[in-house]
């Protein structure tokens, strides 16, 4: 009995033994299960966001939040240069209306800031995009005489910002400038442009920040594929000088300069070929008949007014100088010429028509002193020309004999002709073409017979002057 009572004793201690040794146990597999699920869940979630940490340690590596970059390096030193170099990508547009040329370039500046200097023992350099640039220092670089100009942002800000170790900075932008070009348009078309882009710092007189081409001459470089439809491009060069203000002082500009030679072979095909021939065209009336007005007077009219709308379609695409253009020089000479052409004609018309009256008095004068003496002859008769006649007054001459008359001295004096035909009917024909050749001689006046080789030979003379002074 006592060895049943100790027996169940001991039953009874071993009892919270054996639960506490469960329970730890419990516990062992609930803390296995946490760690599990805490290491599949950091395996679910996503990486750190490496651009913001390394932003974070970027600003930290520069110091942006340490400086105050309102102020320029070296702020009451010496003045900070900035060198700048420059590639032009396009030369979009040259307008003459509007004096302005439009054009595309990338331009790089390059300074020393030494509070962006930062310590790296690869001694490389670190490129950020426009976020940084606007908490730092950048020189204010502008476009003297600019009408418009912006910088691209497609698909992103076209802005560069590259900083080395030492603090050495590059910075570069992508621009389209539109600006003024003060254009010569004296020996238009045949005339040669040269035109200007000027770079200044807008606040920072040359005490504060001097502003140089960082390669002299070789700072500029251009694209091969670069051309204009009007143009052709002779040679771009960089200057600089500096620029006085009277209300802020001196400052440093750079000028980016190109020339510029237009194409004349348009101009040629549009202006010059036919004005030429609209004067050509005129001298044609020289060698119609003075008789054919209508002809004449068309023909004089058309090229006329021809002229003018080649001189207003020039003009219109023109800008309005108050000074005189090559092409006006030529245009209005041309003018001149056809329109003293049908004044020529005007002359003829008025000259001739006097001349007949003139011979028409005479004639009525000779035939009232030539009637009575040919009156007793039977088969003899008297016929005055003056250049009008027909076939019926042709065949009516046959029979007719050569008959002096007392009045022909008088008449060739006059400077009137009187002609005596004596025509058989064996020579009637004969004797009607050499009428027909007589009349068109007598109707060919002699301004016509000058003009036609005063007027070309005017003409081509101007045209040698022309072209040897404009080319």
């Amino acid at each position: 009995m006592p060895y049943f009572r100790h027996l169940v004793i001991l039953v009874i201690c071993l009892l919270p033994v054996n639960e506490c040794r469960k329970h730890r146990a419990r516990e062992k597999r609930w803390t296995r299960s946490v760690e599990t699920e805490k290491h599949g869940t950091s395996l679910m979630k996503k990486p750190p966001d490496v651009t913001k940490s390394r932003k974070l340690k970027t600003e930290h590596l520069l110091r942006v939040e340490d400086h105050d970059f309102t102020m320029r390096p070296a702020f009451g030193g010496p003045a900070i240069p900035v060198g700048v170099d420059v590639q032009v990508e396009s030369l979009d547009s040259i307008s003459e209306v509007d004096m302005d040329f439009t054009m595309t370039l990338y331009l790089r500046h390059y300074w020393k800031d030494e509070r962006l200097s930062f310590a790296s023992t690869t001694n490389k350099s670190m490129t950020f995009d426009g976020r940084l640039v606007k908490k730092i220092w950048v020189p204010d670089v502008f476009f003297v005489h600019s009408k418009r100009s912006f910088i691209h942002d497609t698909t992103t800000d076209n802005i560069m910002l590259r900083v080395y170790p030492d603090g050495h900075v590059l910075y570069s932008l992508r621009v389209t400038v539109t600006a003024a070009c003060n254009m010569d348009l004296s020996r238009f078309p045949l005339d040669t442009q040269t035109c200007s882009l000027e770079l200044e710092s807008y606040a920072y007189t040359d005490e504060d920040l001097m502003l140089y081409w960082k390669n002299g001459d070789e700072s500029l470089s251009t694209d091969e594929r670069i051309s204009l439809s009007q143009f052709l491009i002779q040679k771009f060069h960089t200057t600089s000088r500096l620029a006085f203000y009277s209300s802020t002082g001196w400052y440093n500009r750079l000028y980016i300069n190109f020339t510029l030679r237009r194409h004349i072979f348009f101009f040629l095909l549009q202006t010059y070929f036919p004005a030429t021939l609209m004067v050509m065209l005129s001298w044609v009336s020289f060698w119609i008949d003075r008789r054919a007005v209508p002809a004449r007077v068309s023909l004089g009219i058309t090229t006329v007014l021809t002229m003018s709308t080649i001189i207003t379609g020039v003009n219109a695409s023109m800008p309005r100088v108050s000074y005189i253009k090559a092409v006006d020089i030529y245009l209005w000479v041309s003018f001149v010429f056809v329109f003293l052409s049908v004044l020529e004609y005007a002359a003829v018309n008025y000259l001739s028509t006097v001349q007949d009256r003139r011979e028409r008095k005479l004639r009525d004068r000779v035939r009232s002193q030539s009637l009575p003496c040919s009156c007793g002859l039977s088969h003899t008769r008297t016929m005055i020309l003056d250049g009008m006649y027909s076939d019926a007054d042709a065949n009516s001459l046959a029979g007719y004999t050569e008959a002096p008359t007392v009045v022909e001295e008088e008449v060739e004096k006059q400077e009137h002709m009187v002609v005596h035909l004596s025509v058989s009917n064996a020579s009637t024909t004969t004797k009607k073409k050499g009428i027909r050749h007589f009349s068109i001689i007598q109707n060919t006046h002699v301004i016509d017979k000058y003009s036609r080789l005063i007027f070309p030979g005017s003409y081509i003379f101007f045209n040698l002057i022309y072209w040897s002074v404009y080319c």
